[in-house]
């Protein structure tokens, strides 16, 4: 999620899955339903400075870590042999890539593409490019990382621009997935967690650049972001 990009509605939907409210599942690239792990309030308690914002703890920094190596190992077994480009979206997926390819075991070259849709608040605007790729990912094997796979707009703007380089192989890997509120075909080749249509932030995600800092993943207070 770049500077200010946020994806995310301002007015979180019903979520029509058999998910409990504060649950999450696990994101898998099999045929296998993912499977389902339930995150109940009191499992983990909200930092008092931020009890008045964050309304709940969705995702631990336990459960981060522990994902983000299987994550890892994933990815080197499909790219085993090969050296990697990693392509970051600037700039929510800061923690996230950081720690990933801290697990990596491959050969790698890292570069940045920044991009931003939104303003300090929620409301969408026109998708801008603010920074290019610099290396030149002609014949190679790319990855491309984000913090939260929502609409799929983002995405839908920015595999284009990367397939017209002509890399060897192109491949998709996110923290979040949140498919209740796609709108474009887009599927993430590597995701961490599927969770419901919550309006969340930490590690990495923001509301009007504020709370990217925290080590989890939490779900805002509506008061925080509402009218």
């Amino acid at each position: 999620m770049a500077g200010g990009r946020n994806e995310q509605g301002a007015w979180p939907q019903v979520v029509k899955t058999k998910l409990k409210t504060g649950g999450f599942k696990l994101a898998t690239q099999t045929k296998q339903a993912p499977s389902s792990i339930h995150n109940p309030q009191s499992s983990a308690r909200i930092p008092l400075r931020w009890r008045k914002e964050v309304e709940r703890i969705l995702i631990t920094d336990e459960q981060i870590a522990r994902r983000v190596k299987t994550l890892a190992r994933e990815i080197e077994r499909d790219f085993r042999g090969r050296e990697l480009v990693v392509v970051s979206l600037l700039s929510g997926t800061v923690m996230f890539l950081a720690d990933l390819i801290r697990h990596l075991n491959l050969p790698l070259r890292l570069d940045f593409i920044g991009v931003s849709s939104y303003g300090l608040g929620t409301e969408s605007g026109e998708l801008v490019f603010t920074k290019e790729l610099r290396l030149d990912v002609r014949g190679r094997d790319v990855l491309l990382i984000d913090d939260i796979l929502d609409t799929g707009k983002t995405m839908s703007r920015v595999l284009p621009k990367i397939h017209a380089l002509k890399p060897r192989r192109l491949k998709t890997c996110v923290l979040l997935d949140k498919p209740s509120r796609r709108v474009e075909k887009i599927r993430a080749d590597y995701a961490g967690f599927e969770i419901p249509d919550l309006f969340v932030v930490g590690y990495g995600l923001d509301y009007a650049e504020r709370y990217r800092h925290l080590p989890f993943v939490g779900v805002l207070h509506p008061h925080v972001y509402q009218p």
